[in-house]
């Protein structure tokens, strides 16, 4: 898998406006103190939109006429009051279709926000539209056979998914925080590769929507992109103060300095994929030296995950291939149309079907992996430092939609050896894009944390980006 033969093509809309060069932070308290209007953040957002998606094609849908009116009316509440964003097309957002990236669903608009959405616009965010993803987000390059979304750091490579779309606004400027979901790496993957912080939270965290609620194991995790930790860290206390799960430990103050040494356990390779390329190796083993210099403690650590885990979850996403497919009239729409799945999605339904019958098993072993997840942490490491990704980014085309589907799951499986252990234990993580290729494509390292430790991954990353600041597109 080549990472340098694409020609070296970078697209960013970074410019003298509204939204100069801030994070979601600086435009919001740009807005609060009157040095600038949401309707002029709301203005640049789509204006930037629209110089970058030709080249990105990251916007799936825009609602540019409502989102300026939205800014017109917009009083100075909520933390992130008239920032625009964009929210993935795979909830529900009133006036505005979902299509979860497939054909097979029609373009009607949702009658009303889901829980989701009304959550992240009571912190006073303004959707300027929603962003692109691979089909059910089954895939982890935004690649279909409607659109392909690039890589703004260079636009022969993939930007991540199934998050692609909002990542790659938000890399390249066009805006300066996004929704995302997260049900196998899908907001830490294309973090890594578009260089963004990408945080998984907690399970339960977060509002959930009525369908990843429902799910027999609920692996799916919403949240934002953005590029700063002090945005993802806002964003999560703006997010409690509107809805706190009284099961999930309290945030407290993720701003908070970082006074404690800390232990963590570095892992290197992923326990069931093939060896870590030399490139996310180095940029492991570098992020270790700057933990070291800041006091903590280092060492090697052996996941010990069961020998069963990959099976199941790799079952758990067929099964659930398997119900988007040939359920999708029920699920969804009665318009939905089956005949219109890509071959990945085709494949692994197909497979999913052929191996309901064991389906009482992986599910029940998945569902004991938060137990797992709690008894590595206890008296072990406080965090657990590993790549997000196996290898750098791929070149477009590496995870395509006209690959045959079990040829696109052997590659995706093998690549994404690190991110779903997460989904499944419902631990949090956080993918800090703390490197480079000799290119210049961002690589990603990952953090996970025990359950309701967002703070701490909050804080050694802000740690980190003080000392180290991430790489700018525009410079």
């Amino acid at each position: 898998m080549s990472t340098d033969a694409a020609p070296a093509t970078r697209v960013h809309a970074f410019r003298d406006d509204a939204l100069g060069d801030l994070d979601a932070t600086g435009v919001a308290d740009r807005i609060r103190t009157g040095e600038i209007t949401a309707n002029e953040a709301v203005d640049a957002a789509i204006e930037r939109v629209q110089v970058v998606d030709p080249q990105l094609h990251a916007l799936m849908y825009d609602d540019y006429e409502r989102a300026r009116e939205r800014a017109a009316r917009s009083i100075s509440s909520g933390e992130f009051a008239g920032v625009p964003m964009v929210f993935k097309d795979n909830i529900p957002v009133g006036g505005m279709p979902m299509t979860e990236g497939s054909l097979a669903f029609p373009k009607d608009p949702q009658p009303k926000d889901g829980a989701v959405a009304a959550q992240f616009r009571a912190t006073g965010m303004i959707p300027v539209g929603t962003s692109t993803m691979p089909e059910f987000g089954w895939t982890c390059s935004t690649e279909t056979r409607q659109f392909t979304t690039r890589n703004p750091w260079n636009t022969g490579f993939s930007a991540g998914g199934s998050s692609g779309g909002s990542a790659a606004l938000v890399a390249s400027g066009a805006i300066p925080i996004a929704h995302g979901n997260d049900g196998g790496g899908s907001i830490r993957i294309p973090a890594a590769m578009c260089g963004l912080v990408g945080l998984k939270p907690t399970r339960g965290r977060l509002r959930t929507n009525e369908g990843s609620a429902t799910m027999p194991v609920r692996i799916v995790a919403d949240s934002v992109l953005a590029r700063s930790v002090r945005d993802v860290a806002r964003f999560y206390v703006a997010a409690e103060r509107q809805h706190h799960n009284r099961r999930v430990r309290a945030l407290g103050d993720p701003q908070a300095p970082l006074h404690r040494r800390l232990r963590v356990g570095m892992l290197l390779d992923a326990p069931f994929a093939s060896a870590t390329d030399a490139p996310t190796r180095a940029a492991v083993e570098a992020f270790a030296r700057t933990l070291e210099s800041f006091g903590h403690i280092v060492e090697p650590f052996d996941l010990k995950v069961p020998q069963t885990f990959v099976d199941d979850f790799s079952r758990y996403w067929q099964l659930l291939a398997m119900l988007a497919s040939y359920g999708g009239k029920l699920l969804f729409d009665k318009g939905f149309d089956n005949s219109k799945v890509e071959p990945l999605t085709a494949y692994l339904a197909k497979e999913g079907l052929l191996n309901v019958w064991r389906s009482p098993a992986y599910i029940a072993r998945l569902g004991l992996m938060s137990a797992f997840s709690r008894r590595m942490f206890h008296g072990g490491p406080d965090l657990v430092l590993t790549p997000v990704l196996t290898k750098v980014t791929p070149q477009l085309g590496y995870l395509g939609p006209e690959l045959p589907g079990e040829e696109h799951f052997r590659r995706l499986v093998d690549l994404v050896g690190f991110t779903p252990l997460q989904n499944a234990t419902g631990s949090p993580a956080i993918s800090l894009p703390y490197a480079a290729t000799d290119s210049g494509l961002p690589i990603g390292v990952m953090l996970t944390a025990d359950h309701g430790h967002e703070s701490l991954l909050l804080q050694v990353a802000a740690q980190v980006e003080h000392a180290h600041p991430w790489a700018r597109i525009q410079d």
